[in-house]
């Protein structure tokens, strides 16, 4: 019998999102804002996002729409900041993406 965190749960998969370079955040209590993202047209990188349980974790995972390909990952945890939603738009989001024990901060749309 295989141990429950083995098993993966695919909660979600939207077709098509974009990623975006954000600015270093100016002000806490500003917080993000999309319109600072420059032109939202021309997004730096276009594939699935899919969101994945595992046990009781959770991860956000960016990858090629065709190959499956890995983009980037975003260990989802509740109330740690790990996505915030900008304060100018109800479709762009801050993920925290994480790579080997490093941490950058992208623009979700």
């Amino acid at each position: 019998m295989s141990d429950d965190s083995d098993y993966e749960s695919v909660l979600l998969v939207i077709r098509e999102c974009y990623v975006y370079k954000v600015p270093p955040l100016q002000s806490s209590s500003r917080g993000y804002r999309a319109a600072d993202w420059g032109n939202v047209d021309e997004p730096l990188w276009r594939g699935r996002l899919r969101i994945i349980a595992q046990g009781k974790k959770c991860f956000i995972r960016l990858e090629d729409g065709q190959t499956g390909e890995l983009f980037a990952v975003c260990p989802y945890e509740e109330n740690k900041g790990c996505v915030e939603s900008v304060t100018d738009s109800s479709r762009y989001f801050v993920v925290r993406i994480e790579d080997q024990g490093r941490h950058a901060f992208i623009g979700l749309g």
